[in-house]
C-alpha cells in the first residue's frame, strides 16, 4: 500500500504556497513534511485527505493510494486516517466508547474485542470505562492515536500530533506511533516543525525553501 502524491499547484487566490510536488510514502515508510509556518504543509495533508477548504484553496494534481486514484473521492472513501496536535476525543463518551466509535460494522463482540485489545496495547487495560477527561495528556494521545488505527487506514496522516505533550511524553509517545506505523505496515505523512520528530532523515520534503 504505497501513497503517491503529485502537486501540481496548491494555492490560494492570489498566492502559490506549493507548486511541483511529488513524494511517495511506501509501505511503512514515514515521510516528514517540515517548513516555515504558512508554507502549505497542513494544506497538503488536507489536500491528501480530501478535507481541504476549496473555497479558500485550489489543488490541482492527484493523490494516489496503491495505485488508485482517490482524489475525487469523498473524505470519508479514501481509507486515510488524520492524527492532529488535539486528541479530538468525544467528550460525552467514554475511552472505550471512543475506540468503538471507530470500528468498523461487524459483530459486536468482535468490535468490543479490538477495542480490549487496543487499550492493552497502549498500556491502558482496564481504562475502558474511564471519562476522558481524567486521563493524563499522554494516556489521551495514546487513545487518539488507537481510535486512528482501529478504523483500519490504509495511510495516515499526522499534524504536529506530538507538539502539546512535554518532552519526556513526547519521545515516548513519537516511539510509540511510529513503532505502530512500521508494524502495520501503513504509510504516513507527518507534518512537523521539530526536527528532532523526523521519523527517518532520509525522508524530508522541506517546503517554503528558496
Amino acid at each position: 500500500m504505497t501513497l503517491a502524491v503529485h502537486i501540481h499547484q496548491l494555492a490560494t487566490r492570489d498566492h502559490t504556497l506549493v507548486a511541483d510536488l511529488r513524494f511517495e510514502a511506501a509501505p511503512g515508510q514515514i515521510l516528514t513534511l517540515m517548513g516555515p509556518s504558512g508554507c502549505g504543509k497542513s494544506s497538503v495533508l488536507a489536500a491528501i485527505a480530501g478535507t481541504l477548504d476549496t473555497e479558500a484553496l485550489r489543488f490541482e494534481g492527484s493523490v494516489r493510494l496503491d495505485g488508485r486514484d482517490i482524489g475525487a473521492l469523498p473524505t470519508a472513501r479514501r481509507g486515510v486516517g488524520l492524527l492532529f496536535q488535539d486528541d479530538l476525543l468525544f467528550a460525552h463518551m467514554t475511552v472505550a466508547e471512543n475506540l468503538l466509535f471507530a470500528v468498523p460494522a461487524g459483530p459486536k463482540r468482535e468490535r468490543l474485542a479490538a477495542v480490549e485489545r487496543a487499550l492493552d496495547e497502549a498500556g491502558l487495560a482496564g481504562f475502558g470505562a474511564r471519562d476522558p477527561a481524567t486521563l493524563s495528556g499522554g494516556q489521551r494521545a495514546r487513545v487518539a492515536l488507537m481510535r486512528a488505527l482501529l478504523a483500519k487506514p490504509r495511510a495516515l496522516l499526522l499534524d504536529e500530533p506530538f507538539s502539546r505533550l512535554d518532552a519526556a511524553l513526547r519521545d515516548q509517545f513519537r516511539t510509540f506511533v511510529f513503532e505502530h506505523l512500521r508494524a502495520g505496515q501503513i504509510p504516513a505523512v507527518l507534518v512537523t516543525h521539530d526536527a528532532a520528530g523526523i521519523a527517518d532523515t532520509a525522508r524530508v520534503l522541506e517546503l517554503g525553501r528558496a
